[in-house]
C-alpha cells in the first residue's frame, strides 16, 4: 500500500476504542497447533505473503477532532516468540507499535492476536486461514501445493462499512436495562484476566443435548447458567442471569467485508432452582430464535447506527464523546453475566488437516468471555474471567463430568 488512504471507524470499533484498558484490552486471539515446530522464517515469509493476500489489516488508528479514522500504513509486520498473556494490548497509550495486530509463535503453536476494532471474529479467523495455509504451503510444497485462500472479494468489499450499507433508517430500539447477576467476590489485578482451555468430545456432549432435545449452544449455555446459579447468595437470585450472544450479520445481509460486521443479543434467564438442564436450554433456544428473526435483528442493527447519525452527536468533539461512550459500554456490561459466542465448526482445507492438531480461541472481557467451536472431533471452549474466583468453572466441569464426559482443563497463571 504505497498510497495513504482512510476511512471512518465503524459504529461497533467505536465502543472499543473508548472503553479498553490493561485488563480489558478488547483483543481477541486465534491459535492453531501444528503436528511439528514452528519455523520461525517461514512464518515470516508467510505473514508477508498473507498481507499480499488480505492487506485490509495494514492499517493504524488515528484521532481525529469527532471520531477516529483508520489510515493505511507501509509498516511491516514482524513475527515474534511468544512473551506475556494472550490478547495483550495493541491499541493506546501503552503500546507502542504501529499495526493492531500480531503474530506470534511457541513452540508447535501460532497465534494471531488483533484488536477488535479492526474486525470481528469472523473477518479475523479469514485472515488466520490465510497465514496458516501460506505457512503450510512453505513447509510443505511438494505435498500441499495450491491451495485457495481468501474469498476472492474485492478490497472495496473487504473494507466496507457494512452497518452503513445495510442501515435501514428504523430508528432507536427502546429497551430499558436491565442488571444481570455477577459473580460475588474480588476481581483479579487490574492488568489481569485468567485463560482457560476446556475440552471434551463432541460427540458425546452433542448426544447429550440431543437427549435434552436442545442446541448445543442451549445445552452449553444452560449448563454454564445452572452452575452460576449454583453458587448465586440467596438475596441476589431475583436477578436473571444474562447471556450475550455474538450474531455473525453475515448470515442476513450479503456482505463480505473483513470489519466487524455483528450484533449481541441477550437472553436473560430468571430461575426458581426447580429447573433442571433441559428446561434451561430450550429457554435459551427459543430466546434466540425469537431474537434472530430477520426483522428483530435488523432493528437492533439500525438501533446502533441511528445513534451515530444523529446531528448533535456527530458535532460533539471526541474528547467529550470518549468518556459519554465509556460510560455506556460500562452500563451495558452490568446488564450481562457473560458472553457466548459459538464460532460452529473450524474447517480447513483437506490438504491442510494433516498438518493441524487444533485450534483455541479467546477475546478480552471485562467480566467473562466463552468461545466455544470444534474441531476433529473435539468441543473446545475458551474462558476469559476476570474474577478471582473459579468455583464457576468447577461446578461446569463437575456437571460434566457427573455425565460421563471426560473433561480437559489448560489454565494460565495468574498473580492473585
Amino acid at each position: 500500500m504505497s498510497e495513504t488512504t482512510w476511512y471512518k471507524t465503524d459504529n461497533v470499533a467505536k465502543v472499543f476504542l473508548a472503553s479498553h484498558n490493561r485488563r480489558d484490552t478488547r483483543t481477541m486471539r486465534e491459535s492453531v497447533t501444528l503436528t511439528e515446530k514452528i519455523d520461525p522464517e517461514l512464518l515470516q515469509q508467510a505473514l508477508l505473503n498473507a498481507i499480499e493476500i488480505r492487506p485490509q489489516f495494514q492499517v493504524r488508528i488515528r484521532r481525529g477532532f469527532f471520531w477516529h479514522y483508520i489510515e493505511t500504513t507501509d509498516a511491516l509486520p514482524e513475527v515474534c516468540e511468544e512473551k506475556g498473556r494472550p490478547c495483550p494490548q495493541l491499541y493506546g497509550s501503552d503500546y507502542n507499535g504501529v499495526l493492531h495486530y500480531r503474530v506470534s509463535y511457541f513452540g508447535r503453536r501460532i497465534n494471531l492476536d488483533m484488536f477488535h476494532a479492526l474486525s470481528d471474529g469472523t473477518g479475523m479467523f479469514e485472515f488466520f486461514d490465510v497465514i496458516i495455509a501460506e505457512y503450510l504451503k512453505l513447509a510443505h510444497p511438494d505435498k500441499i501445493g495450491d491451495v485457495k485462500t481468501g474469498s476472492g472479494a474485492s478490497d472495496g468489499d473487504l473494507t466496507q462499512n457494512s452497518y452503513s450499507q445495510y442501515y435501514g433508517n428504523k430508528g432507536l430500539k427502546k429497551t430499558p436495562p436491565i442488571k444481570a447477576y455477577h459473580p460475588v467476590g474480588r476481581k483479579l489485578p487490574y492488568d489481569q484476566l485468567q485463560f482457560m482451555e476446556i475440552t471434551m468430545d463432541f460427540d458425546s456432549v452433542r448426544s447429550l443435548a440431543k437427549e435434552a432435545g436442545v442446541s448445543l449452544t442451549g445445552y452449553i449455555g444452560a449448563l454454564m447458567v445452572s452452575s452460576m446459579y449454583h453458587d448465586m447468595p440467596a438475596l441476589m437470585r431475583k436477578q436473571p442471569i444474562t447471556i450475550s450472544v455474538p450474531v455473525n450479520l453475515r448470515q442476513y445481509f450479503p456482505s463480505e467485508t473483513s470489519r466487524n460486521f455483528f450484533n449481541s443479543i441477550n437472553i436473560r434467564c430468571h430461575l426458581s432452582g426447580e429447573e433442571d438442564i433441559a428446561t434451561i436450554g430450550r429457554h435459551i433456544d427459543l430466546d434466540i430464535k425469537a431474537a434472530m428473526k430477520p426483522e428483530n435483528i435488523a432493528e437492533q442493527m439500525d438501533s446502533y447506527q441511528t445513534l451515530e447519525r444523529l446531528l448533535f452527536i456527530r458535532m460533539v468533539p471526541l474528547m467529550i464523546k470518549q468518556p459519554v461512550v465509556r460510560a455506556f459500554s460500562k452500563l451495558e456490561n452490568k446488564t450481562v453475566s457473560f458472553v457466548l459466542s459459538n464460532m460452529g465448526e473450524i474447517k480447513p482445507d483437506e490438504k491442510l488437516k494433516p498438518y493441524i492438531e487444533s485450534y483455541s480461541a479467546f477475546c478480552s472481557h471485562s467480566e467473562m468471555f466463552f468461545t466455544v467451536f470444534t474441531y476433529n472431533g473435539k468441543l473446545r471452549l475458551g474462558m476469559t474471567s476476570a474474577y478471582n474466583d473459579t468455583r464457576f468453572i468447577k461446578n461446569f466441569v463437575r456437571k460434566l463430568t457427573a455425565e460421563d464426559i471426560e473433561v480437559t482443563v489448560n489454565a494460565t497463571e495468574v498473580i492473585r
